[in-house]
């Protein structure tokens, strides 16, 4: 019952931060800087004379003055290099002809007969949704209607409109909820659309901009959580009350029903459909980031809440909805006779009737080296994509009212298997597969007569038989086995002397799996680079216990395990210090700020992407609050005197030699605050170290609001890799 952006683990929550829209009284910023002028004394933790964190609390507002004034002068003098370079224009080029490409796979999901799909390209930059027949999609050419046009709509509203997804009432799928982000931020504004007349509903159901969520409880009924106003919303910035809204009411008059805690992540209610027809209400609050509890709404005949029922499930486990009778329940903890990872089921009907959990069944456990990655089910099978050692093969479950089944199904094993878009009310459903050097082809699989066709393919867009897909162990400190992938030209001189782009995340139990990627491939690997993914510990790749053993005061894992990686890079000989670059973004953007400020000698080029970076703060700032459980609290004794120990900011030092960091944000992330950035970038100056930065305007968590953007952000990064790596500069 997580949003879909927790289920991607990535970074999510509550804002404390000075705008310029609307300032703070004096007397709370006064206390605010008192409050670090003590802590600073404390701790000891600046690293420049007289250059304390409060004298950068002014790079916290958002859209203030001074903050703006600084990153337009870094992003200017960023761009004059960059674009300067005769490589930017062919690599924007190449990239943008790749993004805007009609020969990328629309990616569909089925419903009510007709496939849906998003589009972007050349002509509709913003992206149109449109709809086609099955039949006509598994052709050349299908013939697509366009049911609503995002370029369109922000030139009519003159608003940067990005699309955030949208939700639909079925049987019929003709009311749906349309989600609109101004410039690509989290918060949306929520709107009713009518498919039929492929008009927005006027005086439909519609919210201001707000994080949270909405479900269909009927045609004119909607389970709402949204920011109501004060005391509405969860310390991390999510809603903390569920409540009903009935058509042709004001928001005003929805009724609550349930609500979480302030200090909580947040609290989401939605509906689901069981496979008896009846829709239920179901929640789930968040209590920390990987602690939740699930909750059964009964109602009444006349549609109010009866009373509340709880799951009696483990906090470390995500409900994850019905099938044939059975809830789906992934583990994150031991539970009864079954082991953490393992994913087991129960009777709802069962449940229902006194709210307690009977007999427990397997699906299926992984083992040591094994991880579920995603499942979902059709009309009649579960699906389940199972990894071993990163890399991935499909297989469909079935329940036979006594025990579960299974059977290994016919899908390439040689990289990445993702179980795509299904419906419990079809049994068409969408798997894809693809590797480091083979494109992704998605096949339509029926579940119930076991057929399977190729619907899609992706063309070629680099010369992948010159290139060879390698997965190596390097040994972290503590001995522990840690899998990367390197991808290279086949008759690449193992000499030291080869530019390599070291990529990593590292935590949120999110796995980096094999995956196709065409830009990596045209821009970097075709020109000489080596591409290497790190499977180190945070990750999702061998389970709940590979993540949890990065959590909090752990972490120090997770960067031994990264730097393990790279010496044995460089013991390979495939690359050296002066010719290793590093990569990531949101909490890969911690990763890099800690290896640049642990290891300066071990790399020549970090690109920071969208970071978290001040460890002592970033529970305050927007999302940073709901991260606790990932990171510990900043304000614990033992967990900050950690997070200090690690936090980039607060260990830039002043006498070091560090390589030129590149770093990426954009003004309107309201996940991960682009004050992160902006604040090492602002104490290095201050210390006269060099560093490249570029903060996009729009974009949100992506650092690129459309297909353009993203082209010019690609060939920013790529640009900068070339100039640091391949000459060693």
């Amino acid at each position: 019952m997580h949003p879909s952006y927790f289920t991607q683990a990535l970074l999510l929550g509550s804002a404390l931060l000075i705008s310029a829209c609307s300032p703070p009284d004096n007397s709370s910023q006064t206390a605010e800087v008192t409050s670090i002028k003590k802590q600073a004394a404390k701790t000891m933790q600046y690293t420049t004379p007289g250059q304390t964190d409060a004298d950068h609390l002014y790079l916290e507002e958002v859209l203030g003055d001074k903050a703006l004034e600084e990153v337009k002068a870094w992003n200017s003098s960023t761009l004059a290099r960059l674009t300067a370079d005769p490589l930017f224009k062919t690599l924007e080029a190449e990239a943008l002809s790749i993004l805007q490409s009609k020969d990328k796979i629309p990616y569909v999901s089925y419903r009510g007969g007709a496939v849906h799909n998003f589009w972007q390209d050349a002509q509709h930059v913003r992206g149109i949704w449109r709809t086609s027949s099955l039949e006509s999609y598994l052709t050349e050419s299908p013939k697509w209607e366009t049911v609503l046009d995002i370029d369109a709509l922000s030139k009519a509203e003159d608003k940067n409109w990005v699309y955030k997804g949208m939700t639909c009432l079925p049987p019929k799928y003709e009311r749906c909820i349309i989600n609109l982000s101004d410039g690509g931020k989290d918060a949306v504004v929520r709107r009713e659309f009518n498919t039929s007349t492929q008009s927005f509903i006027e005086n439909g159901f519609i919210t201001e901009e707000s994080k949270g969520g909405m479900s269909w409880l009927s045609e004119d009924a909607m389970v709402v959580g949204v920011d109501f106003g004060e005391g509405s919303m969860t310390d991390s910035g999510y809603p903390m009350l569920a409540k009903l809204w009935q058509r042709g009411t004001p928001l005003s008059s929805a009724v609550e029903f349930a609500r979480g805690e302030q200090a909580d992540v947040g609290y989401w209610a939605g509906v689901w459909e069981l496979s008896n027809g009846s829709r239920e209400i179901v929640a789930t609050r968040a209590i920390t980031f990987y602690d939740s509890e699930t909750y059964w709404f009964p109602r009444n005949a006349d549609g109010s809440i009866a009373q509340t029922v709880k799951f009696p499930v483990p906090l470390k486990s995500s409900v994850s909805g019905e099938f044939k009778g059975q809830v789906i329940v992934k583990l994150a903890e031991d539970w009864r006779e079954f082991k953490s990872g393992a994913l087991v089921s129960f009777g709802m009907e069962d449940f229902m009737d006194d709210g307690e959990i009977g007999k427990l069944n397997l699906v299926f456990s992984p083992d040591e080296k094994s991880s579920i990655e995603n499942f979902g089910s059709t009309r009649s099978k579960l699906l389940v994509s199972i990894y071993r050692d990163v890399t991935g093969a499909a297989y469909e479950f079935d329940w036979n009212g006594e025990q579960w089944n299974s059977k290994k199904l016919d899908f390439p094993t040689n990289g990445s298997v993702s179980i795509g878009s299904t419906t419990d009310k079809e049994d068409v459903a969408f798997i894809s597969t693809e590797s480091f050097l083979t494109p992704d082809t998605l096949y339509t699989y029926n579940t119930q007569t076991g057929k399977k066709a190729i619907a899609k393919s992706l063309p070629s867009w680099f010369d992948a038989e010159s290139m060879i897909s390698e997965q190596f162990f390097a040994t972290s400190t503590d001995g522990t086995q840690v899998p990367y992938f390197v991808v290279r030209k086949k008759d690449l001189k193992l000499d030291g002397s080869n530019p390599t782009l070291l990529y990593g995340y590292g935590g949120f139990e999110v796995s980096l799996n094999p995956s196709y990627s065409a830009t990596r491939g045209k821009l970097w690997i075709e020109r000489g680079g080596v591409f290497v993914l790190s499977n180190i510990r945070g990750g999702g790749e061998y389970g709940p216990s590979w993540h949890q053993a990065g959590l909090k005061t752990l972490r120090q894992n997770i960067y031994d395990d990264f730097i393990a990686v790279a010496e044995d890079l460089i013991a390979k000989n495939i690359t050296s210090e002066k010719h290793l670059g590093i990569e990531g973004g949101s909490n890969g953007g911690l990763l890099m700020g800690v290896m640049f400020t642990q290891r300066p000698d071990l790399f020549n080029a970090v690109v920071c992407a969208v970071p978290l970076l001040d460890m002592l703060r970033y529970h305050k700032l927007l999302a940073g609050a709901s991260w606790m459980g990932e990171y510990g609290d900043p304000e614990d004794e033992t967990e900050g005197a950690f997070l200090r120990k690690i936090s980039p900011y607060h260990n830039v030092d002043p006498q070091a030699d560090y390589p030129e960091v590149f770093f990426i944000t954009s003004t309107k992330d309201d996940r991960v605050h682009p004050a992160h950035a902006r604040k090492v970038a602002k104490r290095m100056e201050d210390q006269g170290h060099a560093f490249l930065y570029y903060e996009n305007i729009d974009g949100g968590h992506s650092a690129a609001a459309n297909l353009k953007e993203t082209a010019k952000r690609l060939a920013l990064q790529h640009v900068y890799l070339m100039q640091k790596l391949q000459g060693g500069k």
